[in-house]
This record gives C-alpha cells, sequence and structure tokens, in this order.
C-alpha cells in the first residue's frame, strides 16, 4: 500500500515538473520557449499599464544552459528579435539582450542546485489608445497628461522700434529629456538587478 501511494506521488511530481510551454504566457505572444521547461508563477512578476507591459517571468527544466542559450537566441532571431548583446560568466550564468520595434528583453540562463531556470525580463511600449472624437472630446492635455506646445505669440510691433530692427521673439530652451524606450529600459535594468 505504501508503496503504491510513493509510487503514485512520485509520478505526480515528475508530471508536474515537465510541464511544458509553447509561448512566454499570454502577454508576450511572440518570445516561443522550447519544451521541457515548467512557468514559476510565485518567482515571476507582470506588470501592466495603458501604455507599457512588462513582466519577468522565471522557467525551470533540466536542460543544459549551453543549449537553452542556443535555443532562445534561434528562437528569438527567428521571430525577429534583434540581439543586442551577450555575456557569459561562471557565477552568473547566460545574459542575452534584444530588441524588437520598442520592445526590449534580458534573457538570463543559470543553473540551481537541481534545475536550469530561465528569467525572462520584457517590456513592450503599446500603441496609445484609440482617439474619442465629438463635443465631449478633453483638451489633449487632459487625456494624455502632456501639454501641448502653445503657438508663439505674434512679434508686437511696438512705437519705440527705430527704422531697420527687428523685434524680438521668446524661444523655450530645448528639454533634454531621455526617450521613452529608454526610461522603461532603465527602470527594468534597476528593477530586476539582483
Amino acid at each position: 500500500m505504501n508503496t503504491r501511494i510513493f509510487a503514485t506521488a512520485a509520478i505526480m511530481l515528475f508530471a508536474t515538473g515537465c510541464t511544458t510551454t509553447t509561448t512566454a504566457r499570454r502577454q508576450f505572444d511572440d518570445i516561443d520557449l522550447p519544451s521541457g521547461l515548467a512557468y514559476r508563477p510565485g518567482d515571476s512578476i507582470v506588470i501592466e499599464s495603458p501604455t507599457v507591459k512588462a513582466a519577468q517571468l522565471v522557467y525551470r527544466g533540466r536542460l543544459e544552459p549551453i543549449t537553452l542559450g542556443d535555443a532562445m537566441r534561434a528562437r528569438l532571431e527567428s521571430s525577429g528579435w534583434r540581439q543586442v548583446s551577450r555575456t557569459s560568466t561562471a557565477n552568473d550564468g547566460v545574459r542575452q539582450v534584444y530588441e524588437k520595434d520598442g520592445s526590449a528583453l534580458d534573457v538570463h540562463i543559470y543553473e540551481g542546485l537541481w534545475y536550469t531556470y530561465l528569467a525572462l525580463s520584457a517590456s513592450q511600449v503599446l500603441p496609445p489608445a484609440p482617439v474619442q472624437t465629438g463635443s465631449d472630446t478633453p483638451p489633449a492635455e487632459l487625456s494624455t497628461g502632456v501639454e501641448e506646445p502653445k503657438a508663439a505669440s505674434p512679434a508686437k510691433t511696438s512705437a519705440n522700434l527705430e527704422p531697420g530692427m527687428v523685434p524680438e521673439t521668446q524661444t523655450a530652451p530645448p528639454k533634454s529629456d531621455p526617450s521613452f524606450t529608454q526610461r522603461v529600459k532603465d527602470f527594468f535594468t534597476n528593477l530586476f538587478t539582483w
């Protein structure tokens, strides 16, 4: 009787560990994963907003890290991802960084005691929501939170100007603001840095 219970428990544990997935959850359909990896929801995090979707998805399996790294590169490049960099260290494993259409992806492959882990840190800029038209449409600064630039007022003519003088126009200094994609990349770099 005890042998039968033990065998049933062992089969259930083995079947749970062999769960396969073909895509990196439903959030990122263009990230194809090799079979033999089990999703770890307790180690993963997903953040979604109207403009950005980001996640760190963790998987584990009994695959060789080098083989898993080569398989991920082949699958991602066939899906249109472009590899930006690749690093490999004895203590931290392999990191591959990809980009595609304003999206960023960090693939981290490392070994644990029993399993090989795959951590995907992905961010995707979502297209803007459709703009509402009609008389009930709020001003753009209320709907987007960004104030539109105001038209420059025409130069004032003054009776104090001497002949041949040109009135001065005021210009605002240019803003030095990093791109939205760069800010998202910096955010996730800082968020997922252990």
